[in-house]
């Protein structure tokens, strides 16, 4: 694979790895799933057990696990055709990916503020009327 193949790649599944590590760790539709995990974080008695339901409240965290799925399925390497290919490739994704979030969470942000103010003047011009 060229270094160009590599690239768009790496964009490209980093894609649906940043969708489920958000979607899983963040959206309504994995919410009793994120409590009971959030509960278990903070009470089970085992750090092996507190660190296990962590992973599925902290989308960097779980991000790692969807990249190893993602990488085992799709069997990408990058840079080295070898093992070490393999290790580049997850830290490599596990960036672009929480980079995606990030965006999506300014992205969201932003859209949230700009209803914020549109909401505030309408409620003025309605007011004035």
């Amino acid at each position: 694979m060229t270094l160009t193949e590599q690239l768009i790649w790496l964009f490209t599944l980093a894609i649906p790895i940043a969708c489920v590590a958000w979607t899983v760790t963040h959206e309504e539709v994995f919410r009793e799933v994120h409590e009971y995990c959030v509960t278990r974080s903070k009470e089970n008695k085992t750090l092996f057990g507190r660190k296990f339901f962590y992973l599925f409240t902290c989308e960097y965290c779980f991000s790692h696990y969807v990249t190893i799925f993602f990488l085992f399925l799709t069997n990408f390497k990058l840079l080295l055709a070898d093992w070490r290919g393999y290790i580049l490739a997850g830290f490599a994704l596990v960036f672009i990916a929480n980079l995606y979030m990030s965006l999506y969470v300014r992205i969201k942000v932003e859209i949230k503020k700009e209803r914020i103010i549109t909401q505030k003047e309408e409620e003025k011009l309605n007011g004035d009327v």
